[in-house]
C-alpha cells in the first residue's frame, strides 16, 4: 500500500493521503490523546508521543507534530501505523454504546433570524469556495456565527495553529466574503 505525503502551510503538520476514502462524510479533529481514544488510528498516532494533533478529512489524514520534532524521525512511524491500519481494514472509529456518547457544547453563536439571508450566503461561500481550498492544505474551516458584520470561524487540522492562518483569514477568506456579501465587515477565528 502506498501512502503519499504532502507538506502543508503549517510546518508542524503533514498531510497523509492513503489513496482511499478516510471519512465518508464530515471531518474529525483530535487535539488531545483523550479525544483520540474514539479512534484506533488516532489513538495509535498519539501513542507515538510526538503527535499533538490528528485530523481526518475525506481522503487524507493530517498529523501535527510537537514543537522540536524532526519529521525525518516521526514520518516513518506514522506511515507504518497507517499502512497497518488501512491494510488490515480496521474501522476508523471504535464501536460505542449510548452510555459513552457525550455531545460537546456547541460554541456557535446564535444568529439573528433577521440575518438569515446573509448567513445562508456566507455558509454557501464557505462550503463551495473556502472549504475545498482549506482541505487542500490539510485542514477544515467551520462556520460558528455572524454578529453585526463579524463572521466567526473555527480552523481545524493543519489550519489550527498554522503561522499563516491569520493571513489566510484576513487576506483570503475575509476579502472573499466581503466581496460577495457586503454586510461582512470582519472575519475572526474562534
Amino acid at each position: 500500500m502506498l501512502i503519499e505525503t504532502e507538506t502543508t502551510p503549517n510546518p508542524a503538520t503533514l498531510k497523509f493521503l492513503p489513496n482511499r476514502t478516510v471519512m465518508e462524510a464530515g471531518t474529525r479533529d483530535f487535539v488531545t490523546p483523550e479525544e483520540a481514544e474514539a479512534s484506533p488510528l488516532a489513538e495509535a498516532l498519539f501513542g507515538l508521543g510526538d503527535v499533538t494533533g490528528v485530523f481526518f478529512g475525506r481522503d487524507f489524514v493530517s498529523v501535527t507534530a510537537a514543537s522540536g520534532t524532526e519529521w525525518s524521525d516521526l514520518k516513518p512511524d506514522i506511515l507504518g501505523l497507517m499502512v497497518d491500519h488501512f491494510s488490515a481494514g480496521i474501522p476508523l472509529f471504535k464501536p460505542g454504546n449510548a452510555g459513552g456518547i457525550a455531545v460537546p457544547a456547541d460554541d456557535a453563536f446564535n444568529d439573528d433570524p433577521a440575518d438569515a439571508d446573509i448567513v445562508a450566503q456566507i455558509k454557501d461561500l464557505i462550503e463551495t469556495r473556502i472549504r475545498p481550498a482549506v482541505a487542500n492544505d490539510g485542514g477544515d474551516i467551520v462556520y460558528r456565527g455572524f454578529d453585526k458584520g463579524k463572521v466567526f470561524l473555527a480552523m481545524q487540522g493543519a489550519c489550527a495553529g498554522c503561522p499563516s492562518s491569520s493571513a489566510t483569514l484576513k487576506n483570503g477568506i475575509e476579502q472573499l466574503l466581503k466581496y460577495y456579501v457586503p454586510e461582512v465587515t470582519e472575519v475572526r477565528a474562534v
